[in-house]
């Protein structure tokens, strides 16, 4: 998935409203903003392969410390363990400790079998909702409808700013899902890496976006 993961990011403000979007963002999105530096360090590996599914020509043949259950599981752990210990707010850690966690259950749904479980088991899991590509845009796409509806109805603008920052990101956000299935496929897999790199403009984007609208 690609914006239904930020979708969850927008959804969750209904039920974390102390955290920023950009917490959200970052909590949601954090084992593929760690994805791109294990690939670039040689510790994962992810081949282009135009019509591995319907979708996506990313082949993720081996990405176990960020994509693997019990990592994930940890890593939702140490995510709010982390905020818990900083904002000492145990309830917004929660939520921000499943949605780690919620990335791989989407991912779950999407993937062809290539999510592993456990360090050293060979089985591997995923739904294949990618072979589909209506339905992925049809799912991926309502989340997404839902996630803005509900940040959107949560918060309102303080300012200009506020209002425009939001929307434009969404749009961003949709003109880029739309390049990704519709556009040609990567020449290789080092730019990927930069571009996954990017994403952490997006988290900054969704900081600016939060630090300008209030709850309503």
């Amino acid at each position: 998935m690609y914006i239904g993961h930020y979708a969850l990011g927008f959804a969750a403000k209904k039920v974390a409203p102390k955290a920023s979007l950009g917490t959200l963002f970052l909590a949601t999105q954090f084992i593929d903003l760690l994805f791109p530096l294990l690939l670039l360090l040689g510790w994962e590996q992810m081949l282009i392969e135009p019509g591995n599914t319907a979708v996506t020509p990313l082949n993720f043949t081996h990405y176990p410390i960020s994509h693997g259950l019990l990592s994930v599981l940890i890593w939702g752990l140490l995510f709010g363990g982390i905020y818990w210990v900083i904002k000492k707010d145990l309830k917004t850690a929660l939520w921000l400790g499943l949605l780690v966690v919620g990335h791989w259950i989407l991912d779950l749904f999407t993937h062809r079998p290539d999510l592993p479980l456990l360090p050293g088991l060979d089985t591997k899991v995923g739904l294949g909702l990618w072979n589909s590509l209506i339905g992925t845009l049809l799912v991926e796409g309502g989340l997404f409808v839902v996630g803005v509806y509900l940040y959107a109805t949560s918060t309102k603008a303080k300012n200009k700013t506020g209002r425009w920052a939001l929307w434009g990101l969404v749009a961003f956000l949709i003109m880029t899902y739309l390049g990704n299935l519709f556009g040609p496929p990567p020449p290789a897999v080092k730019p990927i890496v930069y571009i996954g790199f990017l994403q952490w403009l997006l988290v900054a984007w969704a900081y600016w976006i939060d630090h300008n609208r209030e709850e309503s």
